[in-house]
């Protein structure tokens, strides 16, 4: 049974008392005429059995002259009292219909607050919707809104005429906090503060909802940071579920990915007991989840498998268009924990969290080939490079042992030659190890991993390194790691080729990043090497013109022999 507001509720009108207006109008016409002439006759036919004339006379002037007009006096007032009954019933009709009028306005305008604050984006809005709202709703002449956090909003009347006249106030509280401070030209009836009040559980729900909104808003920006920043598998699993336990305030969760072979094992698990990753298969209600595709509320029995000392449990797949990726648990000792919870933005973290698995496993597939592309190059290089020069020292050593005795200074020639081949292939191999060091710049940054890369290069290769920085330099992650691997080529090549004796690098912030390598080396002809892999580094001219060129920058390379070599890289700032 549902019930009205005081403020839209007025009394009904009386009914009219007695008989109804048009049957006393209906009865009067019908009845009195005839009922007029019977008496009429009545009393002169009694009036003639007097046989005294100044008796007639006086009887005559008696009837004609006061019953007749009393009569007529009383049947004229009680039509008379009829008309006025519904005048007092017409002018009641016309109160209820202004009083059912100003409520239909008053609701109506609760219904536009209503609308209004849900549509509105943040909790600033709210607060501006809602006291535009309650002047509307209430008729004042100014309204003051204030909630938690310091937020206020306020909005005036415009069609309200001006007064200086004294005006009154109404405050009332919201509920969660907070207050709703009303301004009248007149003392407002109690319907009106009735009115106040149902604005005021309006509002608070408004506010409850932007507030929801900020945090799931929050939440979202958190789990993208995640996904964007960290591509280690067991962190980004770690903090998805993390901030999905924290929505509902679950005290366990876990994540069960789906393996080359199609089975569920458990990725990461945090919960009372702390951090495990066993890679067990996953329990009947994992399973369960996976198979329905769609969240689902586990069992006490299943979530007992599932998270020991767990009561309640709540899973979410993990699917993309290629199928099914994992399953996602949040659990909690508390029995129920999960019911009322708002599933479709879980849901929404759950896909995000796909997502992130998706981009974590490509970026270690990548990596497991970039290894393997490394590995086969370093394979080539011992083979064509080193390989073959120790290959070509037994040889000399093997002729060494043989003319030892028969021909002394050659073998010592020879031993001179083999010693010498050997100190320029460990010159290699050592060059080969530092150009194989890994080189972290998330953590150092774009300018001091260039400074320190160049300072260790001259004290590996013996050659004097000159480093000048100017401008500001502000690069995407992914042209930063672009711009340092064509420094790191480009030095390569001056170990491995250029028998230089000093390089100049320099690093300028413009409108574009410019990167240039210059040695005093003996430079070559880039006609024809362009498409040649470099042995150093395993990136040849043309795919480090490729690089630079699919990040928008440009990239060339002056060189001739005897002259030296200048290299230039530039891309776009971020």
């Amino acid at each position: 049974m549902t019930h009205s507001p005081a403020f839209l509720s007025s009394p009904p009108p009386p009914a009219p008392r007695g008989v109804p207006l048009s049957d006393r109008v209906r009865l009067v016409r019908n009845l009195l005429p005839p009922l007029i002439v019977l008496v009429v006759a009545v009393v002169e036919f009694l009036i003639a059995q007097l046989r005294n004339p100044a008796a007639e006379v006086w009887a005559h002037l008696l009837f004609y002259g006061l019953v007749g007009p009393s009569v007529t006096f009383f049947t004229v007032e009680w039509i008379a009292e009829g008309t006025r009954a519904r005048e007092r019933a017409e002018q009641e009709l016309r109160l209820t219909y202004a009083r059912l009028s100003a409520s239909h306005g008053r609701l109506q305008a609760v219904q536009e607050l209503m609308r209004d604050l849900t549509d509105a984006p943040d909790m600033g809005a709210v607060v501006e919707v809602a006291a535009r709202g309650a002047v509307r709703a209430t008729g004042a002449t100014h309204a003051t809104l204030t909630v938690p956090g310091g937020l206020s909003g306020s909005a005036s009347n415009e069609t309200a005429p001006g007064s200086s006249a004294e005006l009154y106030p109404l405050r009332v509280a919201i509920p969660g906090g907070g207050a709703l401070a009303l301004h009248f030209d007149t003392p407002p009836p109690p319907e009106t503060e009735a009115l106040a009040q149902a604005l005021a559980a309006e509002v608070a729900t408004g506010v409850e909802a932007a507030r929801q909104r900020t945090l799931d808003l929050m939440t979202l920006y958190s789990v993208d940071q995640s996904i964007r920043a960290e591509r280690n598998m067991r962190r980004l699993l770690a903090r998805v579920t993390r901030n999905m336990a924290e929505r509902v305030r679950a005290g366990a969760r876990a994540a069960y990915l789906r393996d080359q072979d199609g089975l569920l094992r458990l990725e990461y698990a945090q919960h009372a007991g702390g951090e495990s990753s066993s890679g067990a298969l996953a329990p009947a209600f994992v399973e369960r989840v996976a198979e329905a595709g769609m969240p689902l509320v586990a069992s006490q029995q299943e979530a007992a498998e599932v998270f020991p000392e767990a009561r309640s449990a709540l899973g979410f797949p993990m699917r993309d268009d290629e199928g099914l990726v994992g399953v996602l648990v949040l659990g909690d000792a508390r029995p129920e924990a999960f019911d009322g919870v708002r599933l479709p933005l879980l849901a929404l973290l759950a896909g995000q969290a796909t997502l992130a698995v998706r981009n974590a496993r490509a970026y270690l597939y990548s990596e497991e080939l970039a290894i393997s592309d490394e590995r086969a190059r370093i394979a080539r290089e011992i083979h064509d490079g080193v390989a073959q020069s120790l290959a070509f020292c037994a040889l000399k050593l093997d002729l060494v042992a043989r003319q030892l005795h028969s021909d002394p200074s050659g073998a010592e020639a020879e031993v001179r030659a083999a010693t010498g081949l050997l100190r320029e292939q460990i010159r290699e191999v050592r060059r080969s190890i530092f150009a194989l060091r890994p080189i972290d710049l998330e953590r150092y940054g774009l300018l001091e991993t260039v400074r320190r890369y160049v300072e260790d290069f001259g004290q590996q290769n013996n050659l004097r390194t000159v480093l000048n920085v100017t401008g500001d330099i502000h690069l995407a992650p992914g042209d930063e790691a672009v711009v340092f691997r064509i420094l790191q080529e480009s030095l390569n090549n001056v170990a491995k080729h250029a028998r230089a004796r000093e390089v100049v690098v320099t690093l300028h912030g413009g409108k574009r990043v410019t990167l240039r390598v210059q040695d005093d080396g003996q430079g070559f002809d880039p006609e024809q090497i362009s498409g040649r892999v470099s042995s150093a580094g395993g990136l040849g001219l043309l795919q480090m013109r490729e690089r630079v060129e699919s990040r928008g920058g440009n990239y060339r390379v002056l060189s001739s022999p005897g002259h030296g070599t200048l290299v230039e890289a530039e891309v776009p700032q971020a």
